[in-house]
């Protein structure tokens, strides 16, 4: 059930008042004595909020209150609270009539592959405890984790206030990243900046498509940049002063290349463009891959010389700063990049730009599929240039594809890239093929 970014979908169906309560039980189950509990500004988030703290506190948890706030904010204050674990009801960037649950650890990083199974197994057992009348846990709140964050962010950066920044908030939890660039001095507007779960401004999930006002916005005044924001504020993406929105393989290679020094490395998924491969070469570094999720970029984060990590869906982390993907803090580094290098446009231009291809296949038989494709293409390439880490990526001299089935859909998705745009045709047929010969 709890993928890598944990559990979600529509409220009624799969996301119930008796999941939370299911799920609280299984936190306690797994040895939580103290859970710190955040929402987002979903019109569910409050009740399914309330039933995991009364569950909480039944199984003799003590909670604490968080409130109304960014998921960043809520993982990093599993610490500031001193909490044994977070629990933060939200949908991320998914549609209003969804909600769901994210999972965090007291390192900030959300729980990995073996507490997440743990999870599992004890909501699958359904084994609940209840305490005695007079060893209930106790609930407080605490108001202070978003100031806590900002002050967080303010002590991040090193920003003169010399930039212009227009802020699209979606109607969702990103206010943290006004807040610090005020206080760092800069001159910011704000888009849909009130909190609403049923997104009236735009759609949550921030892509070129939905953020036409922003880069409209942000292209018709003296803007330095635009920031982006989906509804739990974890990721951020950008649009440069002529109000064209950059994608994410470009924002990481920016960041990227911003942080790394000769020798350390950049954790991101092996979907990742070949543009930031060169940027590290560049640089003396390199780029290690994990599979596909914030919660494995994370994890290959925690290694002392990988110094930083994304995922071109707009997750972001600094693991010298924190191990959960933060938007916020990605703002502020990229309003602090502006001001030390300059123009983002100018900084975008001087990146390689290569042909990237995306398609799916529709099939109720993923699994099948994927089997069938990777005995292929195992006997088709030398095992040098095939790599099984998540789905399936050949590497070719001049480019390469991925077959990957879809954690979420009945799909199996496929990836390819090539340094010019035939190429990139014919590797996107190739991985075509293969897939069609397995169905």
């Amino acid at each position: 059930m709890f993928g890598t970014s944990g559990v979600r979908g529509p409220v009624g169906d799969l996301i119930t008042p008796e999941l939370a309560t299911s799920l609280a039980h299984a936190l306690a189950a797994c040895g939580s004595d103290s859970v710190v509990v955040g929402r987002d500004a979903r019109t569910t988030s409050p009740l399914l909020a309330d039933a995991a703290s009364a569950a909480l506190r039944s199984a003799g948890v003590d909670v604490v209150r968080a409130g109304q706030v960014a998921t960043p904010t809520l993982a990093r204050g599993v610490a500031w609270t001193g909490s044994d674990a977070g629990l933060m009801i939200t949908a991320s960037h998914n549609p209003p009539e969804d909600n769901g649950f994210k999972l965090w650890s007291l390192s900030g990083q959300a729980f990995g592959e073996e507490r997440r199974k743990d999870i599992e197994a004890a909501l699958a057992a359904d084994e609940r405890t209840y305490a005695a009348w007079d060893a209930v846990g106790s609930e407080c709140a605490d108001d202070t984790l978003t100031a806590q964050h900002v002050d967080a962010l303010c002590e991040a950066v090193d920003i003169d206030g010399d930039c212009s920044v227009v802020v699209d908030l979606g109607n969702g939890m990103g206010g943290a990243t006004v807040e610090a660039l005020l206080r760092l001095g800069c001159d910011v507007q704000t888009l849909d900046a009130t909190p609403d779960g049923r997104f009236p401004g735009r759609p949550s999930e921030p892509t070129a498509e939905t953020c036409e006002t922003l880069c409209s916005v942000v292209a018709n005044t003296d803007a330095d940049l635009g920031i982006a924001h989906d509804g739990d504020a974890d990721r951020m993406m950008a649009v440069d002063e002529t109000g064209s929105f950059l994608n994410g393989d470009e924002l990481l290679a920016l960041f990227a290349r911003d942080v790394v020094s000769d020798g350390e490395r950049v954790a991101a998924p092996l979907n990742t463009s070949l543009v930031v491969d060169d940027v590290l070469e560049a640089q003396g570094s390199s780029l290690t891959r994990t599979k596909v999720g914030d919660v494995f970029v994370a994890e290959a984060a925690r290694a002392d010389d990988v110094v930083f990590g994304g995922e071109p869906s707009g997750a972001w982390i600094w693991p010298a700063e924190t191990l959960c993907p933060d938007g916020p803090l990605a703002a502020c580094k990229l309003v602090e990049l502006v001001e030390a290098r300059g123009s983002l446009a100018a900084n975008r231009a001087e990146l390689a730009s290569y042909p990237l291809r995306r398609t799916s296949v529709e099939t109720d038989e993923k699994s099948a599929v994927m089997t069938g494709v990777r005995d292929e293409l195992l006997e088709t390439y030398d095992a040098d240039q095939i790599s099984t880490l998540d789905g399936v990526r050949v590497e070719h001299d001049d480019g390469w594809f991925l077959v990957r089935a879809s954690g979420t859909q009945p799909l199996v998705r496929l990836t390819a890239e090539a340094r010019d745009e035939e190429r990139a045709d014919e590797l996107l047929a190739e991985a075509r093929t293969f897939v069609d010969d397995a169905r």
